[in-house]
């Protein structure tokens, strides 16, 4: 079976994660990088970016950000080529890139590849991307070799980055409780490694209720709670006693309770909790 063939350009650590899953399942994989000695085995290393851009029908760009992109393939002739980009950036960005890729006649999807480079190829690891929808549809089962996961969220070009940094947001005060919590159970004599269960536990209950809240927010509607604003609101005081006891900067806290005070100043102690989400679109 011909396999489609594949130019990964930048072979950091995500990169190269990228080009050994496409080896891996019997693509022609051509890579660039700004540094040498980071070619995959089974990978070909082409001299320069415009010489990997020529090698496949295909092209992944893994780099920092959108602008290292275009700097990298300035001198690339993209007539006809599908460029897909997997880079950090946000959503004004992807739409700069896809009016670049388009004015230089490449065709262009933009992703978001929500797991870590060991994830990469994986059944159960997500990516996501919006644009140029032909060229999903023509590179969907290459494309799934990153991540068995694999979506289309739409055609506007930057839903890609609008959905990743939606999705993100949880990341830094999901691990920021959880080093919280870390810190309370070691400053006890246990161990950070005791929590892990507990936590996971946890947040698969945290989960289980997003469907919920998120009807909640799409209808508009909170009136008839789960749990309350109040509930969340009157746990403020424990909250502080338990991590003054334990000696705990928990300053990263006060934004949080600050928009529950407001939430309760606004009448809102019976609503649902979701009900915050009306103060974070129109913030004080």
């Amino acid at each position: 079976m011909n396999r489609t063939p594949v130019t990964v350009i930048g072979l950091g650590s995500m990169g190269r994660a990228l080009a050994e899953a496409f080896v891996a399942a019997g693509h022609p994989t051509t890579v660039w990088n700004r540094t040498p000695g980071k070619v995959p085995p089974g990978a070909v290393a082409a001299g320069s970016a415009a010489e990997a851009v020529a090698a496949s029908p295909l092209i992944v760009a893994c780099l920092s950000h959108y602008d290292a992109t275009t700097e990298a393939l300035a001198d690339a002739d993209l007539s006809g080529r599908s460029v897909v980009t997997l880079n950090s950036g946000t959503p004004s960005g992807a739409r700069r890139m896809g009016e670049w890729a388009v004015g230089r006649k490449a065709r262009f999807l933009d992703g978001a590849i929500k797991n870590v480079p060991a994830a990469v190829g994986a059944a159960d690891t997500q990516l996501y991307y919006s644009g140029d929808e032909s060229v999903y549809a023509e590179h969907e089962a290459t494309l799934r070799v990153l991540g068995g996961d694999t979506s289309l969220l739409g055609t506007d070009v930057d839903l890609a980055k609008l959905y990743e940094y939606a999705v993100g947001g949880t990341l830094l005060p999901a691990l920021l409780g959880f080093f919280q919590g870390a810190a309370l159970v070691t400053g006890r004599g246990r161990t950070a490694a005791s929590l892990v269960p507990h936590t996971a536990k946890w947040l698969d209950m945290i989960a289980s209720v997003l469907p919920t809240l998120a009807d909640e927010i799409d209808r508009g509607e909170y009136t008839d709670p789960q749990s309350s604003v109040g509930v969340f609101h009157d746990a403020v005081p424990y909250d502080h006693e338990v991590t003054a006891e334990a000696g705990l900067d928990v300053s990263w806290h006060q934004p949080m309770h600050d928009l529950l005070r407001r939430a309760v100043e606004e009448g809102r102690r019976d609503q649902s909790i979701a009900a915050l989400v009306e103060l974070l679109r129109e913030p004080a």
